[in-house]
């Protein structure tokens, strides 16, 4: 994630996304909400920029956070280490309790699960209280419909399917929503299984996976589609370098809000990916890999193995990943 979001974005745009020093800093006024990024769609950044600049048209006070050093100890929970989750989760949930509303916005389901479901039950348990509740963003959206509205002027002239994970209550349905708010939109339904929580939880079951994804794909180019819309990041870095294969595009569903509110963030991240040449890509970032002090040879490893590497079903003409470790790649 570090790599990634040095490869897209400057100092100032970082900090904005409560990185560097900004992670460390507190507001003299306490906010209404406080923005919980979790650590992974910062590796997709125009997808938080946009959200923050969603909240920013409605007004909404909030502190951004989040981050390795905001982490909900889920990596460490998934290894094996309960001890340390305990404590990385613990550290956060201190720093997320700073809001007037006593309410947390969460982009990350996984993040909002491990809190959700596991952190905050226990310390009710242990102290008789929550230290704060935590609402995914497109719930947060989708109970401001009649604010959001007056912001949506611009017509999106778009036919488009909506990309599903139910494994959170509520946000597929928000996000049919706002879909229908949105002037232009005409919402197709592709019939295809909603599974899980997000895309790279079902890495589990690879060829499962990949069936899923080459469906949906396929249901999408017979629909007639626009554009297949993704609400999490995880989806969006799985399918979005197929735009270069498909006659339509792959969005994240807050690019869709954005244009019709009048809001544009570039999505670096899928220009990228598309290049699908690990030497392109980091020529293509050097002003920003000598900015940041990155070494350039640990850059190109985290764009093949991260970046390139987060492909389940191949592009056309593409490799297996499973595969991906007898190659070598080109230097």
């Amino acid at each position: 994630m570090t790599v990634l979001s040095r490869l897209q974005l400057d100092t100032e745009v970082l900090e904005r996304l409560g990185q560097k020093s900004a992670s460390v800093f507190a507001p003299v006024e306490a906010p209404d909400f406080v923005f919980y990024t979790g650590c992974n769609v910062l590796k997709t950044p125009h997808i938080a920029l946009l959200a923050l600049d969603i909240m920013d048209a409605l007004g909404v006070s909030y502190q951004v956070m989040g981050g390795p050093s905001h982490c909900c100890g889920i990596a460490q929970l998934k290894s094996g280490d309960a001890e340390m989750a305990g404590r990385m989760g613990s550290n956060t949930m201190e720093k997320l309790s700073h809001s007037n509303s006593g309410q947390v916005i969460s982009w990350c389901p996984t993040c909002y699960v491990q809190y959700t479901e596991t952190i905050l039950p226990t310390v009710q348990r242990q102290r008789g209280s929550r230290p704060f509740e935590m609402n995914p963003f497109m719930r947060f959206l989708g109970e401001r419909l009649a604010q959001l509205k007056p912001h949506l002027q611009r017509r999106v002239e778009m036919r488009v399917a909506l990309h599903k994970h139910p494994g959170v209550a509520g946000v597929v349905e928000a996000a049919t929503e706002i879909l229908t708010m949105v002037p232009g939109i005409e919402l197709v339904d592709l019939n295809q299984p909603a599974v899980g929580l997000q895309s790279v939880n079902v890495g589990a079951l690879p060829k499962f996976k990949r069936e899923l994804q080459l469906r949906e794909l396929e249901a999408a180019h017979d629909a007639g589609v626009d554009a297949l819309v993704a609400v999490y990041h995880s989806d969006h870095r799985e399918l979005c370098a197929h735009e270069r294969d498909w006659p339509f595009r792959i969005l994240n569903i807050l690019e869709i809000v954005g244009e019709s509110m009048g809001l544009h963030r570039r999505d670096r991240y899928k220009e990228l990916k598309i290049m699908q040449d690990a030497d392109q890509i980091v020529a293509d970032c050097g002003d920003l890999i000598a900015k940041h002090a990155l070494d350039p040879g640990h850059a190109r490893d985290v764009v093949v193995k991260v970046l390139l590497g987060d492909q389940p079903l191949p592009l056309k003409g593409g490799i297996l990943p499973e595969q991906r470790g007898r190659l070598v790649a080109p230097s």
